[in-house]
C-alpha cells in the first residue's frame, strides 16, 4: 500500500482540523484495499484535502492466486506508477504536465515498508519533495535522497536493543530467527547475530519465510513450505524472532496454515513469537475465518502510540451516507460486512445486501480494529509534522515578507521544498499531547512500546501494553517490563516459558560445553569440593572468600566458626579435670615419699631421683593447662619448649634410675670396680646433661624460629582454626625425636635388667612403664599428623597425659602398695634377707 498526503497551500492556518471536516478524496480506481486495519480511515478523520492512493488489486476466487496478487502490489511496478500520478495531471499519465493542477504537492506521506518508501524515494526526490515514511526506514545509499527523506520510525538500533533486553530479561537464550528475503531481513540479521551471540544468545535456526508464489512449481514450492514448517515449530527453540514487513502477517497465517492445507500431521511445540515494529496484524479475505490463536501470547514492538482524542467517536459515526465522496469506503464496507451493492463487482454467494448503516465497532478485531494502532498514529503524526512545519514556514515568510520582482511575495507560488528544512526542525505537541521531533537523522525521537497479544474465541483480540524501551535512558532503565500484565499461551500453563537449549544448571553446578553443540547447550558439572556456584548457569564454580565454606548444596558461603580446644568445651574440661586429677594424685605420692624417705624401701630407690622424677611428673600434667585455652604469644611460646625439657628430665631420671639399677647389681658382686661409680653423683650427671641436651636445643629454637600464634583458614573446612605455629617443625621433631632417644635407651637397659635378683629391683616397672611410653609417643605422630585443628591438640595433651600416667602407675604404684598397705616389707631384713 502506498499512501500520498498532498496538502493544499490554502490550509496553511495555524489550527489543524478544529472543525469537523469532509473527506473530499480522489477517486481512487474501482478496486480495493483488502487490508483490514484502521489506519487509512484515521487519514480520513485528521485533515481535510488528503489524496489516497491505495495499491490496486484484482478480485480471484483462487485464495494462492488472490494472495499473489496482493502481495505483488507491494513492488517496484505500482510504487512507481503511484508516484508518477502524483506528478501528472489527473487521469493522464504524463510526468511534469499538470496544465489543470488545482493542488501543489507539498509532501508526501509514504509506507507501510521500506520498499515502498525507497521506490518512491526514487522518483520524488528528482523533484525535492519532502517526503515522511510512517512505515519501516529503507536504508538509502543515496545521500541526496535521505536529504528530503524523514522517518516516523526511530533507528532500527533502538528496536534491535529493545530485541536483546527482552530476551535477556526473559533470560531466552535459545532462539530462532526468522526474516524475510530482502534487504531489510539481511540486515536484521547482520545486525542481530553477533549483539545476541555476545550477550550469551544463541541459534537453533535462522531460516526466511518461505516465498509464497504463484507460478507452475507451485507443489514443490508448498512442499519445500510444508519443511521449513516442520523444521521451525518442532524445534525445541520456544522463543521464536520474525522480522518482517506490516504484510508479514499474511505470509504468516498462510505459513501456519501449511499443514491443514497439505492435510499434514506434523508435530509442533508450543512458541513465543516476537514480532518487530514493522508488522501488524492485517489479513486477506478469504484469511478472516482463519484461527489467530497463534498470536496469543506473543510479545511485539510497535511505535509508541497514544489514543486519539474524538477517534471513537469518529468510528461510531462513520457509515457510507455520511461519506459520499470517499470512494474507497464502499468496497472496503463490502469486504468488512460481508455484504454487496447493486453496483458491486464482489461476488457475494450470500446475497445478503449493504444497507450503509452497519456499525464499524461491531466487526471483530481481526477483522477492523477501532483502537489507534501504531501505524494509525504515525500517519497521523506524519500529517500534523507536515501541517505544523507549513505553519512554521509561512510564519517565518510572513515575518519577513519581501518583494520579488517589484511584486509582493506569494505564498502559493513558491518553492515548497523549501518545507524540507522546517520539517528537519519541527518539534511540536500532538492532539494527544505528546513530543514528536526527529534527530540530525531525520528519525523519529520516541520510545518504542512492548505489546502483549490476547486473542479470544471469537476471532477478537486485545494489545496490552506491557512494557516499554527508551534508548535515551539509563543502561539499567533501557526496557521496563509488567510481568503481571503479561497473558502466556495456555500450552505453557499461562506461565512464563523456558527457551533454552536445555535446563538450566542449578546453583551448585557450573556449565560445561557440549562438543559440537552451540555455546548455549552444555551439561552440569557439579562443584569440586571447596567451591560454590551461587547462581544458576555459572560458567564456573568460585572459591568461598576468606573465612567462609560452602554449604552442603555448595551454593552458598556460610561464616566459618572459629575453633580451638578450650575450657568451655566438654573435651577442654574433661582433659582439664584429668590433668588436676593426675596432678594431685603425684603430689600426693610425692607426699608419701617424702613421708617415708627414711625407709629402705624409699633409700634403696635413690630419693633424689624419685623426688626429682615425680616434680617433672607433676610439672607435666600441669603443663597440659598451656595447651588448653585460645593461643597466646606467650603460651605458644612456653608450651612446646616447657613439654619437652620437663620430659627430658622425666625420662632421663627414669634413665638414671635403671642405670644404677644395674650398676647396682653388677657392684655387688665381691671385688667389683663399679661401686665407686654408683652414686648420686652418676644419676645427677644423666639427669643434668640429658636436660641440658634438651634445654639447647629449644634455646635455639626460641631464638631462631620460635613458635607464635596462627589462624589456619583452610585446613577445615568448616572451622577457622586458631592455633600454635610451630615456627619450625625441625626443631619440633628435635625436641621429640631426643625423647624417643631417651626412652628407647630407658627401655632397652631395663629390658635387660628385668631378671636381676633384688626385691626392690625396678627394672621390670621400668621396663613396662617405657613400653607404655614408647607406644604412646610412636602412636602419636601418624596420629598428630593425620588430623586438623582442635584435635591435634587433644591427642598431644592426651599422649602427655597418658605417658606420665604411664610413668606414674607403673613405677610407683608397687611402693605405694608396699608403704601404705605391706609396711610389713618396708624393712631392711627383708632387704637382706632376698638377697640371702
Amino acid at each position: 500500500m502506498v499512501v500520498f498526503v498532498v496538502l493544499k497551500l490554502v490550509l496553511v492556518p495555524l489550527a489543524i482540523c478544529k472543525v469537523p471536516v469532509k473527506f473530499p478524496i480522489r477517486e481512487p480506481r474501482p478496486i480495493l484495499h483488502k487490508y483490514y486495519r484502521s489506519g487509512d480511515l484515521i487519514l480520513a478523520g485528521i485533515m481535510s484535502q488528503i489524496f489516497i492512493y491505495p495499491s490496486p488489486v484484482t478480485f480471484q476466487k483462487c485464495p494462492s492466486q488472490e494472495l499473489f496478487d496482493d502481495l505483488f502490489h507491494f513492488t517496484a511496478s505500482w510504487t512507481c506508477l503511484a508516484s508518477v500520478e502524483l506528478l501528472s495531471t489527473h487521469g493522464r499519465l504524463i510526468p511534469n504536465y499538470k496544465c489543470d493542477a488545482k493542488n501543489h504537492p507539498v509532501a508526501v506521506i509514504a509506507g507501510p515498508n521500506s520498499d515502498i518508501s525507497l521506490f518512491t524515494a526514487a522518483i520524488l526526490c528528482i523533484y525535492k519533495i519532502p517526503q515522511i515514511s510512517y512505515g519501516s526506514a529503507p536504508k538509502m545509499e543515496n545521500k541526496t535522497q535521505s536529504v528530503f527523506f524523514l522517518h516516523m520510525f526511530p533507528n532500527q538500533t533502538h528496536q534491535n536493543l529493545g530485541i536483546l533486553h527482552l530476551l535477556l530479561y526473559f533470560r531466552w537464550t535459545w532462539i530462532g530467527v526468522i526474516y524475510l528475503n530482502d534487504e531489510t531481513g539481511e540486515q536484521f540479521v547482520q545486525d542481530m547475530v553477533p549483539m545476541l551471540s555476545q550477550n550469551g544468545i544463541c541459534f537453533d535456526f535462522i531460516v526466511t519465510m518461505p516465498p509464497i508464489k504463484f507460478s507452475n512449481e507451485i507443489a514443490e514450492t508448498l512442499a519445500e513450505a510444508v519443511k521449513t514448517y516442520t523444521f521451525v515449530m518442532g524445534s525445541t527453540a520456544k522463543a521464536l524472532v520474525l522480522h518482517g514487513e506490516i504484510h508479514t502477517m499474511i505470509i504468516l497465517r498462510f505459513f501456519l496454515q501449511l499443514p491443514e492445507l497439505e492435510d499434514r500431521a506434523v508435530k509442533t511445540t508450543g512458541k513465543i513469537w516476537i514480532l518487530t515494529a514493522q508488522m501488524d496484524f492485517t489479513s486477506l479475505p478469504f484469511q478472516r475465518n482463519w484461527d489467530i490463536a497463534f498470536v496469543h501470547g506473543a510479545l511485539s514492538f510497535a511505535i509508541h502510540s497514544a489514543e486519539l482524542s474524538g477517534f471513537q467517536k469518529f468510528i461510531q459515526e462513520k457509515n457510507l451516507t455520511s461519506e459520499k465522496e470517499d470512494g474507497f469506503i464502499r468496497p472496503f464496507w463490502q469486504q468488512a460486512f460481508l455484504c454487496s451493492f447493486p453496483t458491486s463487482m464482489v461476488d457475494n454467494k450470500n446475497g445478503e445486501m449493504c444497507t450503509g448503516e452497519e456499525k464499524l465497532e461491531a466487526l471483530p478485531k481481526s477483522v477492523f480494529e477501532t483502537i489507534t494502532t501504531a501505524h494509525s498514529y504515525s500517519i497521523y503524526n506524519c500529517v500534523y509534522a507536515v501541517v505544523c512545519a507549513l505553519q512554521n514556514m509561512l510564519s517565518f515568510r510572513f515575518k519577513y515578507r519581501a518583494t520579488v520582482y517589484g511584486e509582493r511575495w506569494n505564498h502559493l507560488d513558491q518553492q515548497l521544498w523549501q518545507l524540507n528544512r522546517f520539517l528537519r526542525s519541527i518539534s511540536f505537541n500532538n492532539s494527544a499531547g505528546e513530543r514528536i521531533s526527529f534527530d540530525h537523522n531525520g528519525e523519529l525521537v520516541t520510545e518504542l512500546d512492548i505489546v502483549s497479544w490476547v486473542t479470544f474465541p471469537n476471532q477478537s483480540f486485545l494489545r496490552v501494553k506491557v512494557g516499554k524501551t527508551d534508548s535515551r535512558a539509563l543502561s539499567d532503565k533501557t526496557i521496563i517490563i509488567h510481568d503481571k500484565a503479561i497473558v502466556w499461551p495456555t500450552v505453557f500453563n499461562q506461565a512464563q516459558p523456558l527457551s533454552v537449549c536445555n535446563e538450566n544448571c542449578h546453583s551448585g553446578y557450573s556449565k560445561i560445553k557440549k562438543e559440537g553443540k552451540p555455546f548455549c547447550c552444555y551439561d552440569c558439572l557439579a562443584c569440586p569440593p571447596g567451591k560454590i556456584s551461587s547462581e544458576k548457569d555459572m560458567n564456573e564454580c568460585f572459591e568461598c572468600p576468606e573465612g567462609q565454606y560452602p554449604n552442603k548444596d555448595q551454593n552458598v558461603c556460610l561464616p566459618k566458626d572459629i575453633s580451638f580446644l578450650s575450657y568451655e568445651e566438654p573435651l577442654g574440661i574433661s582433659l582439664a579435670t584429668l590433668a588436676f586429677c593426675f596432678s594431685f594424685i603425684t603430689a600426693f605420692v610425692l607426699k608419701i615419699f617424702i613421708k617415708y624417705r627414711d625407709t629402705p624401701l624409699v633409700k634403696a630407690n635413690n630419693r633424689e631421683l624419685t623426688y626429682t622424677l615425680l616434680i617433672s611428673l607433676l610439672l607435666s600434667f600441669l603443663c597440659v593447662l598451656m595447651f588448653i585455652g585460645q593461643p597466646k604469644k606467650v603460651t605458644c611460646l612456653l608450651r612446646q619448649t616447657t613439654f619437652g625439657i620437663i620430659f627430658s628430665v622425666a625420662v632421663s631420671c627414669v634413665l638414671a634410675k635403671t642405670v644404677i639399677v644395674v650398676l647396682a647389681f653388677m657392684a655387688s658382686k665381691p671385688g667389683s670396680k663399679i661401686r665407686r661409680w654408683v652414686g648420686i653423683k652418676l644419676s645427677s650427671s644423666i639427669v643434668i646433661s640429658c636436660s641440658l641436651f634438651q634445654i639447647t636445643i629449644c634455646t635455639v629454637w626460641l631464638a631462631t624460629s620460635p613458635p607464635f600464634p596462627d589462624v589456619d583458614m583452610h585446613s577445615m573446612t568448616e572451622k577457622i582454626v586458631l592455633e600454635c605455629n610451630e615456627g619450625s617443625v625441625t626443631f619440633f621433631y628435635s625436641v621429640l625425636s631426643f625423647l624417643g632417644f631417651l626412652a628407647i635407651i630407658s627401655f632397652t637397659v631395663a629390658f635387660l635388667a628385668r631378671k636381676l635378683p633384688n626385691s626392690f629391683n625396678e627394672a621390670k616397672f621400668i621396663t613396662f612403664s617405657m613400653l607404655v611410653f614408647c607406644s604412646v609417643w610412636v602412636s602419636f605422630v601418624p596420629t598428630y599428623l593425620s588430623i586438623k585443628g582442635k584435635s591435634m591438640v587433644a591427642v598431644e595433651i592426651f599422649s602427655i597425659l597418658t605417658s606420665s600416667a604411664g610413668l606414674l602407675v607403673c613405677i610407683f604404684s608397687p611402693k605405694c602398695y608396699i608403704i601404705l598397705v605391706r609396711p610389713e616389707l618396708n624393712i631392711r631384713g627383708y632387704l637382706i634377707k632376698t638377697k640371702k
